[in-house]
């Protein structure tokens, strides 16, 4: 028996992925600026945190500590991320550009850093114990990695540098999900030496 929940942790995935690969795609040029595309754009990262949650469900009991100190700072990170969309899409566009500049400037740029270094710091231990835990495939896990680094570090890289690691995420977040979507209804637990 399939679990309803992996289950729709898999479909939040593959929806994260096609989204940050819409987002990719606007943002490239290669879609139209439109309502549409900006209404879903914060999606990616709200999809993207049901995903990691069913994730590290999947590997909670192999990936031990470090797993779920990797997903609580990831889904943080997830969580700050669609709020940093949420105000560049509905918020942003409706003030000036001096307002904009003094708010990132002050506190709300601020906050977008520390958002962007939970967010890596979450990538990266989460990551890193999905491979110890070897419940996943380690390309696409090492996908995801090496794609939400610059993902994760929007403001601190060129645009196409962030944009293919979006690109590259997408691929591993969709790829992780097709795995989760077949998982068992609750794997078991890794032996435990004795």
């Amino acid at each position: 028996m399939r679990s309803p929940l992996y289950r729709a942790s898999a479909v939040a995935g593959l929806g994260c992925a096609v989204l940050l690969l819409v987002n990719v795609a606007r943002r490239g040029g290669l879609l139209p600026e439109t309502t549409l595309t900006h209404a879903i754009a914060p999606l990616a990262p709200l999809a993207g945190l049901l995903a990691v949650t069913g994730l590290y469900l999947l590997i909670r009991h192999r990936a031990g500590t470090a797993g779920l100190v990797g997903y609580l700072l990831n889904a943080a990170g997830l969580a700050g991320a669609f709020a940093i969309e949420y105000t560049l899409h509905f918020v942003f566009p409706y003030l000036g550009q001096p307002a904009i500049g003094g708010l990132l400037a002050g506190g709300t740029g601020r906050a977008f850093l520390v958002t962007s270094i939970i967010l890596l710091a979450g990538v990266l231990t989460f990551g890193f114990a999905a491979l110890r835990s070897g419940a996943l495939p380690v390309v696409a896990v090492a996908l995801y990695l090496v794609g939400m680094i610059p993902g994760a570090l929007r403001s601190a890289v060129p645009l196409p540098v962030y944009l293919a690691g979006l690109a590259v995420a997408a691929i591993g977040i969709a790829w992780m999900s097709v795995g989760l979507w077949s998982a068992a209804d609750d794997p078991a637990p890794a032996r435990q030496s004795h």
